[in-house]
């Protein structure tokens, strides 16, 4: 019966803000217009089709919203009035009670509160639709006295969006059924994108690690800082980390006021992406204001603080040097290279016209050298390309259009920060610099060197290993011998023939000349 009313609750929503005319505009049967239109009397559709979308997720409760944040990462199935849109969704979600908070984190370490932390406060500092934080002093262990951020999951939060899961299922299924346009847009398989990204982040232990790789990464970078986890104390439910003291990063007046280089930051912002993106593979795939803050600590001021480490993004060796041959072939304007690496990379069909990939490429991307880099938007070309890309059938791969949207993320926050930064220029020396690493001489020493340790194993066991070879298939061996000896054989005999059919020939060409000449004379 409850998932019947929170069906029926949904399906009301949706008709409510005419989400219904999304679907119908391909489905053409006015009686069922007709109908949505008498049981919603007095809707009002005045709003464009992404407000009212976006309102309605927001109706809809906290997993309908973070459903929506994740589609708006897939710009590459969107339309970019929609996308946009759904990219201003925030976790806007009243934090739980304190006590409930207590009660997971005592049923978690199994123990009292008190126990665990000489200070707790209980008015959590951030609440979001997977879990709240509070602010704590750590009492026992190796890090007493610490303090420190206590992340806690929502209760029940594994059967409300399981129940809720079931019911976008069936959604996705029915949108496909109903419209081609439905059917484009892959309801099934986002659906099944947000429900690997939901279970990910409530299992806290997975954040856990992903700060504590990235704190790993960054180490030597001084520009950025990611908290300290306390692994003593993380849990599935309970994640403990060391608190952090920032200005969040939207406060640029603030940051102005306080004394920070704003065109520093920006900079640093960028390289920072680049760093994460193309020397490690481990990016931080969720950059928005509300992750991000800036230190105004003497001994660490001025750089940036990242937090919430849910959604990360890898890259494999594969599409690092991908992305190499990309950036390459993209900054010398050979569109039809770009064109026959989608091909090899068999992310279009093996039978798509290169000349039309081509020819479809160059008008995204040519369009963009006739202007001053600083109006260049690398995240847009990026985008546009995913876009152009749908006719061609192209299948985008989820870690690149995390890639892309983190792009965004990153461009619009450094313009934010400084109208007047120019992506192009302070990314451009570290992809030339990254891309001669990843295809020069540099690459391939690094390689013989990782190499090395395997070789110097391998060496000395060469002779053992040949003679066990020749121990063990004498048969095999003589056979291919003997075969060898008979066809050089075969080989010798056939010129042999040749030799002496030609030699024949030359005697009996000079035998016919002397009888000629007998005969004259």
């Amino acid at each position: 019966m409850r998932r019947l009313l929170r069906g029926a609750f949904i399906a009301w929503v949706v008709l409510r803000h005419g989400l219904d005319e999304l679907v119908l505009s391909s489905f053409d049967h006015p009686w069922l217009r007709r109908l949505t239109r008498v049981l919603t009397l007095g809707r009002r559709l005045e709003q464009p089709r992404g407000v009212r979308l976006r309102q309605a997720l927001e109706s809809l409760g906290p997993i309908f919203v973070k459903f929506g944040q994740v589609l708006s990462t897939r710009r590459d199935l969107l339309p970019p009035d929609i996308a946009n849109e759904l990219a201003l969704l925030q976790d806007r979600v009243p934090p739980f009670p304190a006590e409930v908070a207590i009660a997971t984190i005592e049923r978690a370490y199994g123990r009292p509160l008190d126990e665990v932390f000489s200070h707790f406060e209980r008015v959590p500092v951030a609440s979001a639709s997977i879990a709240q934080v509070h602010f704590a002093t750590l009492r026992s262990g190796r890090s007493a006295g610490r303090e420190v951020a206590v992340k806690v999951l929502r209760p029940h939060m594994l059967h409300v969006i399981d129940k809720d899961l079931s019911l976008m299922r069936m959604m996705a299924g029915w949108l496909e059924r109903l419209s081609a346009d439905g059917r484009r847009l892959k309801p099934r398989e986002v659906v099944a994108e947000f429900d690997k990204y939901l279970h990910d982040e409530l299992d806290l232990l997975r954040e856990a690690s992903n700060a504590a790789q990235l704190r790993r990464n960054m180490a030597g970078l001084d520009l950025v800082i990611i908290p300290e986890v306390h692994w003593d104390w993380c849990r599935t439910e309970v994640m403990v980390m060391e608190r952090m003291n920032g200005v969040p990063i939207n406060r640029v007046d603030e940051l102005r006021r306080r004394g920070v280089d704003i065109h520093k930051l920006a900079r640093d912002g960028v390289t920072i992406f680049f760093t994460q993106v193309f020397r490690d593979g481990f990016f931080h795939a969720d950059m928005h204001p509300g992750n991000i803050q800036v230190s105004v600590e003497p001994a660490t001021f001025g750089r940036y603080i990242s937090l919430d480490f849910g959604i990360v993004g890898t890259l494999t060796a594969f599409d690092k040097e991908y992305l190499a041959q990309n950036f390459t072939a993209f900054f010398r304007r050979d569109y039809k290279r770009v064109a026959e690496l989608h091909i090899e990379s068999g992310w279009v069909p093996p039978d798509t016209r290169v000349d039309e990939l081509e020819s479809a490429i160059r008008a995204v991307c040519e369009p963009y050298f006739d202007r001053p880099l600083r109006e260049i938007s690398l995240g847009m070309v990026l985008m546009r390309l995913f876009q152009t890309s749908r006719r061609f059938h192209v299948e985008i791969q989820p870690q690149l259009v995390l890639l892309q949207k983190t792009l965004l993320n990153i461009e619009g926050l450094g313009r934010e920060l400084d109208p007047d930064l120019d992506l192009w220029s302070t990314a451009k020396p570290f992809l030339e610099r990254w891309m001669l690493e990843q295809m020069g001489p540099q690459k391939l020493l690094a390689q013989l060197k990782a190499e090395a340790p395997q070789y110097a194993k391998l060496l000395p066991a060469l002779p053992r290993l040949l003679h066990d070879y020749l121990r063990d298939r004498p048969q095999d061996l003589r056979r291919e011998i003997d075969g060898l000896i008979a066809e050089q054989r075969r080989t010798n005999r056939l010129l042999q023939a040749i030799v002496y059919g030609g030699v024949g020939f030359l005697l009996g060409l000079l035998a016919m000349q002397l009888l000629l000449r007998v005969r004259l004379w």
